[in-house]
């Protein structure tokens, strides 16, 4: 479950965050008249190694992976690298402005063409490989070869760089590497329009933490899948989160869509003042991004893309991250923290406050993260039933199977 998100720091206002985690809970309020949610994942899904490797080319390979977010290609020429589905990819910024993804290897003899971000790359109008020389356009081309008369049929047209699909969604960049995913522009077209007031190609980064650097991401002891799992429900916050329960209107947290391809949950903040003084100041100075509502003042938001985008919109700021399979039983959890330029200071000091009481949350889910991985281990063990508010974690499983081409324990087959 997503809360005041992976923040990173414990110390007074002032303080950078450090490298997001995943936070807790995402209850979907009970309603009697609803169907029971569709079952868990079997245990196998989360520890099955054959499993692990069918899901990069199954799930991640043709879906939607956040990658970055624009404000990292400030200029023509920018670029930077990223993982999806098993794959380093090459993302810049074109000349026209826009964006193109690759995969970050020479179409020669497969040299790794970039190391890592460069906003303001030497050879900005180009991208040439620093073994032979190859180089290519920002659109991928391939424009030179060194010495070619010696190179026998050097097709350059049909030599460019292996193209990747990206796309901006709320100003945040996706790729798919198979090509063939739906636009998020249309899948999630409601989402951008209940949501779209936080986001966009605007917002600025706080602090040092990026989506795309995966080498200072933590990384968890669970499957992925645990992970998000964890992001989709908030059944366990009256038992795992007493910061959350002081915080929150537990009973109002719930899920108002859930669509195909992403849910989204919202939960108001308790008007009862915190018994812990981090908490109460928070309550106390709750204040918004420009260009939110009165109504978005005292909400916490969170959304899922499938499989693994996971996005929290709090009043001062927006957190992005992603869930990385890091082995079948670890996970990389990537993110940055994101907010609008001329926020007042009262709103950048309940910032401070908001991502202090988030680390402690990540804690108290890491844990949890553990001890789901080692339990679901046990030979024998299968889940039971779903709580209404696991609705989301339901519709996670049921998405995972259809991937994955099992119907296993699905509302086809109860």
């Amino acid at each position: 479950m997503p809360i005041t998100g992976p923040l990173a720091t414990t110390a007074a206002p002032g303080a950078q965050p450090a490298a997001p985690r995943p936070a807790g809970p995402h209850p979907a309020g009970p309603h009697p008249a609803e169907p029971p949610p569709p079952p868990a994942l079997a245990a196998h899904y989360y520890t099955d190694p054959a499993l692990a490797e069918a899901e990069l080319n199954a799930v991640f390979a043709t879906s939607w992976q956040l990658v970055c977010h624009e404000s990292d290609l400030p200029n023509p020429g920018s670029r930077l690298t990223a993982w999806a589905a098993g794959r380093e990819v090459l993302v810049v910024r074109t000349d026209e402005g826009g964006l193109a993804a690759f995969l970050n290897v020479c179409r020669h003899r497969g040299t790794r063409l970039v190391d890592g971000p460069e906003p303001e790359p030497k050879t900005a109008a180009a991208i040439r490989c620093p073994y032979h020389g190859w180089t290519y356009k920002l659109d991928g081309s391939l424009v030179g070869a060194p010495e070619g008369r010696q190179i026998p049929c050097l097709d350059k047209p049909k030599l460019g760089l292996f193209t990747v699909a990206v796309e901006s969604f709320l100003g945040f960049v996706f790729v798919n590497i198979d090509g063939r995913a739906a636009p998020l522009a249309q899948t999630c077209a409601n989402l951008a329009e209940q949501v779209g007031r936080y986001a966009g190609g605007d917002l600025v980064p706080v602090g040092r933490d990026r989506i795309h650097d995966l080498d200072r991401a933590e990384v968890q002891g669970a499957n992925w899948k645990v992970a998000v799992d964890n992001y989709l429900e908030g059944y366990h916050v009256p038992v795992a989160h007493p910061g959350l329960m002081r915080l929150l209107d537990y009973q109002n947290y719930r899920i108002t869509e859930e669509a195909a391809d992403y849910v989204l949950f919202q939960t108001p903040l308790r008007d009862k003042p915190s018994s812990n003084w981090r908490e109460r100041l928070y309550q106390r100075l709750t204040s918004t991004m420009p260009g939110l509502r009165e109504e978005d003042r005292r909400m916490w938001r969170y959304a899922v893309i499938y499989p693994n985008t996971l996005l929290d919109f709090y009043p001062d700021h927006v957190l992005a991250w992603t869930a990385v399979p890091a082995g079948q039983d670890r996970v990389a959890v990537p993110g940055g923290f994101y907010t609008r330029r001329g926020s007042s200071a009262r709103t950048r000091l309940a910032r401070r406050l908001n991502i202090a009481i988030g680390w402690i949350t990540s804690d108290e889910d890491a844990e949890l993260l553990r001890r789901v991985q080692h339990g679901i281990r046990t030979p024998g063990f299968e889940p039971g039933p779903l709580s209404r508010r696991e609705a989301g974690v339901g519709w996670f499983a049921d998405r995972i199977r259809a991937d994955l081409g099992s119907t296993e324990g699905s509302g086809e087959r109860r």
